[in-house]
């Protein structure tokens, strides 16, 4: 089944975060080789959407509060002082002290509140949907360095073995058992090798540098890229029957639907929201008409209604439909994106595991027949190019089946990304 994400996982993805910054600062002191789960929470920390995270959870909790309000704006404190000191000086005297208060228009308060949950919940899926794409990332990256790294040890591998092989020749032709043209080419054999050996470090350099570019380094970093670990892949999820269930699940579509009812919710307020706020007053006056008289105190309650304007929040409500429209349609296009996505990606699952099988069968008879006829050659029932021939399908076979598990371990993260599931270590059965 698809993997849930709540609207409220803002909470969940702010830990993440929290937990991506700590393992940037311990990444580059384990002694154990990197992980693909360590490299995504690493990639992580270090995105704007991760650094901003709480930033924006305070902003929404903010938004929640005033809407939350029994005034549509803060209250304002008025205080005014009127006297003829300056002109007449009849000891003409006037002190005014009142509160404005700003009132919710009809259906503003709950419409606001409304909005306010809707950012919340459009806040921690667009963190979401950002953790998927930096996945999407790290995941090719991921996977290309370690296929490029296999193949350099293959490259290495077979280097050796024709260095074995050469030197083997050399003793031969030393003690006339072979011809100097046999010597060349074991020598030919490994300048090959040496060829691919480079080819395969350059790759193996290009590969590592975009990883450290998507993890990022620290300083006196250790060369734990540089570890040869097993290959891990991810877990297999289980696909579901339903792909509708996408829709529920999919932090890619689950960012879209929250904008677009974002969108609708601020066009449920710009409908309302036809004028200002009228505002209430409440005030005291004390008061005298010239020296001598006693003071007087009056009360004053009054409200003020501003007149409305259509045209200027017209241009408001139709921004906000056309951005929910806009992000609907979005939604739509990407549900379908996906569904297709996940169809490749699961027959890609399917094709993978049945290369693997052909090639590991393959290796197991290339690998028997490599030690059938190195026995052959030293007892020179075979000669040398059968003997570079076997080698070279041999090497060939251990290659293809290197890239065979390799392909099978993408396969699997790339069917999980598909179903928007994050990067997960662990065995495959």
């Amino acid at each position: 089944m698809f993997q849930k994400y709540p609207h409220h996982g803002l909470h969940r993805t702010f830990c993440l975060a929290v937990s991506g910054l700590l393992a940037a600062g311990n990444l580059w002191a384990q002694s154990a080789p990197l992980t693909l789960q360590q490299a995504f929470e690493s990639a992580w920390s270090r995105q704007p959407e991760a650094e901003s995270l709480a930033v924006r959870r305070d902003a929404a909790e903010a938004r929640r509060q005033g809407a939350d309000s029994w005034t549509a704006e803060p209250p304002a404190l008025e205080v005014s002082a009127k006297t003829d000191q300056l002109n007449k000086n009849q000891g003409s005297r006037e002190y005014v002290a009142g509160i404005t208060l700003p009132l919710w228009l009809p259906g503003e308060r709950s419409r606001t509140g409304a909005l306010a949950d809707a950012e919340s919940k459009a806040t921690a899926s667009r963190a979401l949907a950002a953790q998927l794409r930096i996945a999407a990332a790290i995941r090719e990256a991921w996977w290309t360095w370690q296929r490029a790294r296999l193949e350099s040890a293959l490259a290495q591998a077979r280097l050796h073995s024709t260095q074995q092989l050469a030197g083997d020749v050399a003793r031969r032709v030393k003690a006339g058992d072979l011809a100097r043209s046999d010597q060349h080419q074991a020598d030919g054999a490994t300048a090959s090798a040496e060829v691919g050996l480079a080819e395969a470090k350059a790759a193996l350099a290009v590969a590592t540098q975009h990883v450290r570019a998507l993890i990022g380094t620290m300083p006196g970093e250790p060369a734990v890229l540089a570890v040869a670990g097993e290959v891990l892949p991810e877990l297999l999820p289980k696909v579901p029957a339903d792909f509708a269930a996408m829709d529920a699940a999919h932090p890619a579509v689950i960012e879209l639907l929250d904008r677009a009812d974002v969108a609708r919710r601020g066009a449920e307020l710009a409908a309302v929201q036809t004028r200002a706020n009228p505002e209430l007053t409440l005030a005291t006056t004390r008061d005298r008409g010239v020296f001598g008289d006693p003071y007087q105190q009056t009360v004053t309650l009054g409200i003020r209604f501003p007149f409305g304007s259509e045209s200027r929040h017209r241009a408001k409500a139709g921004l906000a439909r056309a951005e929910a429209i806009e992000a609907e349609s979005q939604a739509r296009l990407e549900r379908e994106r996906l569904i297709a996505d996940l169809d490749a990606a699961r027959v890609r699952v399917d094709s993978a595991r049945d290369q693997l099988a052909a090639a590991e069968k393959r290796t197991r008879l290339g690998q028997e027949s490599r030690g059938f006829f190195e026995k052959s050659f030293r007892l020179g029932e075979t000669d040398l190019p059968t003997r570079l021939r076997i080698e070279l399908e041999a090497s060939e076979a251990e290659r293809q089946a290197t890239r065979a598990r390799i392909d099978f371990a993408a396969a699997i993260s790339a069917l999980r990304q598909a179903m928007g599931l994050l990067p997960e270590q662990g065995n495959t059965p």
